[in-house]
């Protein structure tokens, strides 16, 4: 270890896979990242503007979709950068701050999903109570709950990885990732791999154990219901299943292609699974929740019906 000197920057090897078709590449994840913006503005757009929007589902619709602004520009504009570019390496200090924004992100998301599994189980369980519960002040703690406690969380335990040093520069992404620059540590890193395993509990199983908790509840009040209320509660309860799956889909590709050897797999499949949980939930989140709820859908339209028209006057005044 003496002989090997510390690095301060690291090679996105991941890139070099790319180069042959860099342009392609960079017009994909610039539309993307177009999208991905533009759907997420909208759905806050039409939710601030809407008082009849002024809803708890709705308010953790809208942090969903400003959490999934967030982990875009966490992402993207670095890839478009890099794409851009003959070099593929970021300096220690930028891969530092892209690690804490995008762990961040991740547990933000699944925060705010819990959260909104638990407001669902009040709507549906409790629904003369839902107003009572879920008040406007339960309503702001919940939602500074989900993004306070994993920054803080995360935080604490990000320090463990800004006070080491590193002796290898290669990292087989398009972006940093804690869990492969830990590993490129000078010295050993089993406290550190079980201080990360005790942080994922409070990070992810506990919010994983209350959406489950939430739809156990939720199914079982919908077994002794009349045939309506049970179409009424998977109305309610579809975007929100829909968004849980498409996201834990993307948290399962990114431990599969990082904790096993994924030698033998095709480079854009190990591309495309590391990247879908930063892209498919900012992209899809709005989609599914502008489509699947109708009052959503049509302040939509108008918002749309609305651009036209200013559109079309601002050129007769031309």
């Amino acid at each position: 270890m003496e002989n090997r000197s510390v690095v301060t920057s690291f090679i996105l090897m991941a890139y070099t896979q790319l180069e042959d078709h860099r342009y392609v590449y960079f017009t994909g994840f610039l539309l993307l990242f177009i999208i991905m913006v533009l759907a997420n503005v909208v759905l806050i757009v039409v939710i601030y503007n809407e008082r009849s929007l002024h809803e708890p589902m709705y308010f953790f619709m809208c942090n969903l979709a400003v959490n999934g602004i967030y982990g875009s520009i966490s992402l993207l504009p670095s890839v478009l950068g890099y794409l851009t570019y003959q070099s593929y390496e970021m300096s220690l200090t930028a891969c530092l701050l892209q690690i804490f924004c995008i762990h961040t992100y991740a547990s933000v998301e699944f925060n705010i999903l819990a959260v909104m599994g638990y407001d669902r189980f009040v709507a549906i369980c409790q629904p003369l109570h839902y107003h009572q519960i879920m008040s406007h002040r339960k309503v702001c703690a919940l939602i500074a709950f989900s993004w306070i406690y994993p920054c803080v969380l995360f935080g604490l335990y990000f320090i463990l990885t800004v006070q080491r040093t590193f002796c290898d520069k290669i990292i087989e992404k398009l972006h940093c990732m804690n869990f492969e620059l830990v590993n490129l540590s000078c010295f050993e890193i089993s406290v550190h791999s079980i201080v990360g395993l005790i942080v994922n509990v409070f990070l992810i199983t506990l919010q994983f154990l209350l959406i489950l908790f939430s739809y156990a509840q939720i199914l079982k009040v919908c077994l002794f219901a009349s045939r309506d209320s049970q179409m009424k509660a998977i109305q309610t309860c579809t975007p929100h299943l829909l968004a849980v799956i498409n996201y834990a889909v993307g948290c399962f590709f990114e431990v599969v292609q990082s904790r096993l050897n994924m030698d033998h797999a095709p480079y854009k499949a190990r591309i495309f699974m590391s990247l879908y949980f930063l892209i498919f939930p900012p992209l899809f989140n709005p989609v599914i929740y502008g489509i699947s709820i109708q009052a959503i859908r049509v302040q939509i339209f108008k918002l749309f019906i609305t651009c036209k028209n200013k559109l079309i006057l601002l050129s007769v005044m031309k």
